[in-house]
């Protein structure tokens, strides 16, 4: 038997079976060895049964001393084994299975394992496991008893005994780390660290194996990002800038503001990558309001003053229109053609938005994704800028980089990077941080609050709006659900407009809204003609508007806190002080610890790590958006030590010349595969 064989090579598995394993994505036998138990129920100690405390799982050994079998039905018969340690007595009931008195003989000794809970005076389980064995026998039995996730049709006796005969028969589990490595790292080997992961003695043994293969996840994880960044520095020659020129000194000059030290910072790392060889793989993260934007429109400077184009893709047509808006302003009078392009842009403007582009009358476009259409060319594409970047996928961004030679490629985001999401999904890029706000933010005060306080909070609203201030309110569905408890957008703003604030304007702005009617209601807000705007989280990023001073969130409970942190971060861009309401009826521990969090904490850097721990990171993030391989051992979060340990390995031996060709390629799939084989990748030198 193959690990590349069809999983129905397995004993027992038919056309039926492999259907049922297909749907947990088990294809073939190191599929079937790759699919690793959830939990295991321990069945390494035996207490005494006058020990049992109740209502937990216990593994007990005694003997046979009563069975009894009653038909309560004509359809039901209840059999009952009374067993004993002399030390106390259980009770094992069996609902219609007669069979059953075949095995209970008195006098028989008995290893069972089942939850006890306590009823007719005295302690019972339902439908215990059982084993036959003597005192000579038990140490065979005493072991971790694998428990499998299920599916449909797939008992959990079926996948143990799958997995049992694919680890008897399977001959040419070869080792896949480099035996460096292994004796550095004192990892357990492949073949065994897979006997143990399934089938371990003890806990000890168990925990061996799950880092022997968490390490392995971790290790080629890495040696992927490790091999694409030296095929780029080796292989791609990119668009080499000259030192800082006019536009750059002159869009300096213009900004209506003096750089942070933060984004000076980030703008002398673009500058040092966009004047070497190397194209520029680059994110930036920082807060919002932190000036990322200001960078990247000086980036996009530098590549126009070099005779290139820039583009710059932003997730929603709202975010791309304010870039737009904000670039008109910065390069004002500066000789730069700017464009704008977005699905709802006309068929005439697009044509000749196309033509323009071609002939190089534009030097930067702004757009959402209507910018990585097939129609759309450049003419000499230098710079490609993505926004809120984890938005997008894999291939839309290199979408939009293959329309040039290897551009230089900059990514901005508001959501802080936890350090193991920079170690992973964004291992191949260089980070800079801009930390800390511009001269003149003020901490937006947050407080978290119950329904007792509404009136409360509604009084305060009226002040700020009679100051002439404005307030966002934010929920997270448009419409009501019997599912959910929870404020929908259209039934908030019927209850502020009828019954709250009859005398003010108010506005409301939705995801199904069509872009037309969104931009109306945001330009009024933006202009101060709507006092109050009820919005969905469609208002998460981008959106400026200096002087709204409240930030009203209804169900908090039911965002994360970086995306919470994201709507603070949409109040407080004025002079005024401003203030973020966290509204839950929610209350239990979760809750009050994430609320707590968001009240204490303004950085989101520090922010991001803690929602990361809280929410685990299936939930943060999907690796196969990103081009990662999935994780079935490892646990990003919980596993940081490891996956450094894991990056220092995978580079020694990517610089030692191993390629892990075969590893990869099942990994990462043949679209990754191509980036660093340069097979139709961009063109090389």
């Amino acid at each position: 038997m193959k690990l590349s064989d069809p999983v129905t090579v397995v004993k027992g598995v038919g056309p039926k079976m492999k259907e049922i394993l297909g749907r947990v994505s088990v294809h073939t036998v190191e599929d079937l060895l790759s699919y690793y138990p959830r939990h295991y129920e321990d069945h390494t100690v035996i207490i005494k049964m006058e020990d049992i405390r109740g209502n937990e799982e216990v593994n007990v050994y005694g003997e046979v001393v009563d069975f009894r079998e009653m038909r309560v039905k004509r359809n039901m018969t209840i059999s009952t084994a009374l067993i004993s340690d002399r030390t106390g007595a259980v009770e094992l009931v069996y609902f219609n299975q007669p069979w059953r008195k075949e095995q209970f003989i008195i006098g028989r000794k008995v290893l069972a394992y089942g939850k006890a809970e306590y009823h007719y005076r005295r302690w019972q389980m339902n439908h215990a496991e059982v084993e036959w064995a003597t005192p000579d026998e038990l140490f065979q039995y005493q072991r971790l008893i694998p428990i499998y996730p299920l599916v449909d049709g797939l008992k959990m006796t079926q996948i143990r005994n799958f997995v049992q005969d694919a680890l008897s028969h399977v001959t040419d589990v070869t080792e896949n780390l480099p035996q460096e490595t292994l004796v550095r790292e004192r990892l357990m080997g492949r073949k065994e660290a897979w006997d143990t992961i399934h089938f371990p003695k003890n806990w000890k043994m168990r925990n061996i194996a799950r880092r022997r293969i968490a390490f392995e996840e971790l290790f080629f994880m890495q040696a992927g990002i490790q091999l694409l960044r030296s095929y780029r520095e080796k292989n791609t020659m990119g668009v080499k800038c000259a030192p800082g020129g006019a536009l750059v000194k002159a869009l300096l000059g213009k900004l209506p503001f003096q750089l942070t030290e933060g984004q000076e910072k980030a703008f002398h790392d673009i500058e040092d990558d966009m004047e070497g060889f190397v194209p520029m793989q680059r994110l930036i993260q920082g807060d919002v309001g932190s000036g990322k934007t200001a960078v990247a429109a000086l980036a996009l400077a530098k590549i126009v003053e070099n005779g290139y184009q820039g583009a710059l893709m932003a997730p929603t047509e709202v975010l791309a229109a304010q870039h737009y808006k904000t670039f008109l302003e910065f390069f004002q009078g500066l000789p730069v053609n700017i464009a704008y392009l977005s699905g709802h842009t006309s068929m005439a403007e697009r044509k000749n938005i196309r033509e323009k582009l071609k002939t190089r009358q534009i030097d930067i476009l702004i757009g959402t994704h209507a910018l990585i259409e097939d129609k759309v060319v450049f003419s000499d594409l230098g710079l490609v800028i993505t926004d809120e970047q984890h938005r997008f996928g894999v291939k839309q961004r290199q979408a939009l980089e293959n329309k040039g030679e290897a551009p230089h490629v900059l990514v901005m985001t508001a959501t802080p990077i936890p350090r193991t999401m920079a170690l992973s999904v964004y291992g191949d890029l260089d980070i800079s941080s801009i930390r800390g706000l511009p001269p003149g933010r003020h901490v937006v005060k947050t407080y978290a609050v119950g329904a007792d306080m509404l009136e409360r909070i509604h009084r305060f609203m009226g002040k700020e709006i009679e100051a002439g201030h404005q307030v966002y309110v934010v929920c997270p569905l448009v419409e009501e659900s019997e599912k959910q408890d929870l404020a929908a957008a259209v039934s908030v703003y019927e209850k502020f407009k009828n019954d709250i604030f009859p005398n003010y304007e108010i506005g409301l702005v939705h995801g199904r809204m069509k872009s037309e009617e969104k931009e109306t209601v945001m330009k009024k807000f933006h202009d101060g003609e709507i006092k109050l705007l009820v919005a969905t989280s469609v208002i998460e990023v981008g959106v400026n508007v200096p002087n709204a001073t409240i930030m009203f969130v209804y169900g908090a409970d039911r965002f994360g806190l970086s995306q919470l942190h994201q709507l603070r971060g949409r109040v407080g861009r004025g002079k005024s002080q401003a203030y973020c309401i966290l509204y839950s009826d929610n209350r239990n521990e979760m809750t009050e610890l994430r609320l707590k969090l968001m009240c204490d904490i303004q950085d989101g850097f520090l922010l991001s790590e803690k929602d990361l721990l809280l929410r685990g990171s299936g939930e943060f993030f999907g690796y196969h958006q990103h081009g990662m391989p999935d994780l079935k051992a490892a646990d990003i979060v919980k596993d940081l030590p490891l996956l450094e340990i894991a990056k220092k390995e995978a580079k020694v031996a990517v610089q030692n010349g191993m390629s892990f060709r075969e590893e990869l390629q099942k990994r990462f799939g043949g679209q990754f595969f191509k980036q660093i084989y340069g097979e139709n990748t961009r063109k090389n030198t």
